[in-house]
């Protein structure tokens, strides 16, 4: 069991490290390269925090684990909302209500349905995922225009609160080149290590591998996200803060399970269609209408948030262990 632990917890620091190392080198040269900030964090930085999802949802398609894969995407955004959105909230408030969070609430839960509708099918396949990834492009294009209006109106804020997440960014080029070439060979033995000990920790204590991914895998991942809030929230950068979590979900949906079903068709367990699903479109909802209603989260609903996540990882525990 120890050996277990070593290697479950071991593969999440080795996943969070390298994660963060390929967005420090990566973000380096596309600096040098002349591409705008913004740009940068719409792409390279989501991807770097969502790379370790990314690397063990693959991994675990690869190896006919479906409840991995499914269950790491679907437990970290049930994570996002309530978690890296709830906790940050009990340190300082957050405002949902700055503008453009509304719409990418709603295109997030129109995401969400088509992910549900492929679970029901109980496969996501190829098809499926050349669907999402063509989402992922239309989410991507219109992501850019909003972007490039916000720097024609001179609204810096979130700019810079980007610029200010990714600090430690190398200044020399071979050390930018180490850093990417580092983090893209330390995901994959990060992922695998993840996975070995997921199932065998699973086994041991008698629940499925789609409970230990919904849960301890899942909240191992989400630890980017959650740094990043709470940085944000801090700073004050509160549209940040909501904007990292919508743009993480729906960057989860979409180009996580887009490309892993691109790669290997993906079995859905039937647990996670029974109740994780919902549980996902609950929070997805709840977060719309956060920003719909221009809500400021404050302490006793971050408590209450962040009790709904404890209360989550129990029924998922309790549904593996049936």
């Amino acid at each position: 069991m120890l050996l277990d632990l070593a290697s479950l917890f071991g593969g999440l620091a080795i996943l969070l490290i390298a994660g963060d190392v390929l967005v420090r080198g990566s973000v380096s040269l596309a600096q040098r390269l002349g591409i705008p900030s913004l740009i940068i964090g719409l792409t390279i930085v989501a991807f770097g925090t969502s790379a370790p999802e990314f690397v063990i949802s693959v991994r675990a398609a690869l190896d006919g684990a479906g409840g991995i894969a499914i269950g790491n995407v679907v437990g970290s955004n049930v994570a996002n909302v309530l978690l890296v959105l709830g906790l940050p909230s009990i340190l300082a408030a957050t405002y949902c209500g700055d503008e453009g969070v509304t719409r990418s609430a709603v295109f997030m839960i129109a995401v969400s349905l088509v992910f549900a509708l492929f679970c029901y099918f109980g496969v996501i396949d190829r098809a499926a995922g050349v669907m999402l990834l063509a989402l992922l492009v239309v989410f991507l294009t219109a992501s850019v225009r909003v972007a490039r209006k916000a720097r024609r109106d001179r609204r810096q804020n979130e700019i810079d609160a980007i610029d200010d997440d990714v600090g430690g960014v190398p200044s020399r080029l071979a050390i930018a080149a180490f850093f990417l070439v580092a983090g893209l060979a330390a995901l994959p033995v990060g992922a695998q290590l993840t996975i070995n000990g997921a199932v065998s920790i699973a086994r041991a204590w008698h629940v499925s591998d789609t409970a230990i991914a919904l849960t301890i895998v899942a909240l191992g991942t989400s630890l980017p996200e959650l740094a990043t809030t709470l940085m944000s929230a801090v700073r004050g950068h509160t549209g940040v803060a909501v904007g990292n979590i919508v743009g993480s979900n729906i960057f989860n949906l979409l180009a996580i399970i887009g490309a892993t079903a691109l790669i290997a068709p993906i079995a859905v367990p039937a647990e996670i269609v029974s109740f994780d699903i919902w549980a996902m479109l609950a929070t997805s909802v709840l977060i719309l209408l956060f920003a719909a209603l221009s809500v400021t989260i404050g302490r006793i609903t971050g408590i209450a948030m962040t009790a709904g996540y404890a209360l989550y990882i129990f029924i998922v525990f309790q549904i593996g262990a049936a």
